[in-house]
């Protein structure tokens, strides 16, 4: 597990080798975890935590980042005292060629079909 610190604070993440396919999978399995992928995705540039607008509790947004950083999908680092976010393309296009993109194409094409405007 390496870890990713700016001052005092570090979160801790896995490294490129410890990132397994079924953390992963399970992470974006939520509707809510896979709508922060999406923005983040289609931002292609770090988020502020309070960016996000989920329709939950502060505690569960934060649980949601937390499973998505220690499933290795994104990273997450502190700017000054904002928490921001960045989605771990890199990392998991070399372990996993392709699916993070069939992922969001999947969701995209989801999202019109369901016309809830989630587009990538």
């Amino acid at each position: 597990m390496t870890t990713t610190a700016t001052g005092s604070r570090v979160l801790p993440h896995p490294a490129r080798e410890e990132i397994r396919l079924e953390a992963v999978l399970h992470a974006l399995s939520d509707p809510m975890r896979l709508r922060i992928v999406l923005d983040l995705a289609r931002d292609e540039d770090e988020l502020s935590c309070s960016y996000f607008d989920l329709p939950v509790t502060k505690s569960t947004t934060t649980h949601h980042f937390r499973v998505l950083r220690e499933a290795g999908v994104i990273r997450q680092v502190y700017r000054g005292t904002a928490k921001m976010n960045g989605l771990r393309r890199d990392d998991l296009d070399a372990l996993f060629p392709g699916l993070l993109d069939a992922l969001l194409d999947a969701a995209a094409g989801q999202a019109r079909r369901l016309g809830t405007g989630a587009d990538v």
